[in-house]
């Protein structure tokens, strides 16, 4: 795997994070989705396509970057009363490796998130039913709502009729941002198929540009340096990659639990800082041939 060289800076202030010099940021949980679909017949062997957003690049953090739709945990998102369809918070609880609470909250941001970024409802009437159709003018002024804080997602639920389909999110991953980070993020990392009759939309406030891409081709980009991602967009697209279809993906997520994993500063044999390899990088990138 190709490593690469950690600038000085920062080098230094892990170091003042090791030593107690300085004070780690508190991370705000958060949560992410994959968005999948079958990808065009040219792109076989690519794995499925997935949705990815380029961050404007005025944004705090990860500004100019390509990532999944997601965000931070609102307070709301933990609210009991949300209408909710399918395996339930006690457990997510198991899969995620949390508590009921927040794992109800994290479901609950991984869904509203989507929608506010993408235009994709992963939601439905009855458990066993889905919007078909989410482009509408009444749609935007609902989604917008959401987005500005100014509509909670379970009075968003409740005044359409609807409940949150928790059987379509599937348990991923879960990245912690490394110490000497000053803005950092549990996120929890989950997968989705685009539901039949929905399409995604250029609609968030955050994004610059959006597109679906193969999930291999998208993380060639970034080996190539024609894109940049932060490790966790990265991880998850070679790992998607493995999978043909988005049924795939969704069968390999039901039996997972995740485990939180955050890179650490490491002095590789030559004296060089790089941060550490996730578990699955190495076996990953070798079954890709690099």
């Amino acid at each position: 795997m190709e490593r690469f060289a950690l600038p000085p800076h920062l080098v230094e202030q892990s170091r003042a994070f090791d030593s107690g010099e300085a004070t780690p940021a508190e991370p705000r949980n958060a949560a992410s989705v994959v968005l999948l679909r079958d990808a065009p017949a040219d792109a076989t062997g690519l794995g499925p396509d997935v949705y990815l957003m380029r961050r404007q690049q005025s944004m705090a953090f990860a500004g100019g970057m390509w990532v999944f739709p997601g965000g931070g945990v609102d307070p709301d998102d933990a609210d009991p009363a949300v209408a909710w369809a399918g395996p339930t918070p006690a457990e997510w609880a198991e899969r995620l490796g949390t508590d009921e609470a927040l794992a109800r909250a994290l479901v609950c941001a991984a869904v509203r998130e989507t929608f506010e970024e993408s235009g994709v409802l992963l939601a439905g009437p009855d458990a066993h039913s889905l919007v078909a159709d989410t482009t509408g003018d009444d749609w935007e002024v609902d989604r917008v709502a959401l987005e500005a804080r100014e509509l909670s997602f379970h009075d968003f639920l409740l005044r359409r009729g609807l409940v949150l389909r928790s059987d379509l999110l599937g348990a991923y991953s879960a990245w912690l941002t490394p110490v000497f980070e000053p803005r950092r993020y549990r996120t929890w990392f989950f997968v989705a198929a685009l539901p039949e009759g929905q399409v995604t939309r250029d609609i968030s406030s955050e994004s610059s540009a959006v597109e679906w891409r193969p999930a291999r081709s998208a993380a060639d980009m970034a080996l190539a340096g024609d894109v940049i991602m932060l490790p966790p967009t990265f991880q998850n697209l070679l790992d998607v990659a493995q999978f043909d279809t988005p049924d795939d993906v969704l069968a390999e997520a039901a039996g997972r639990r995740v485990e939180m994993f955050m890179p650490e500063v490491v002095e590789a044999e030559d004296g060089e800082f790089t941060l550490s390899d996730h578990p699955d990088w190495r076996t990953l990138l070798s079954r890709h041939g690099l």
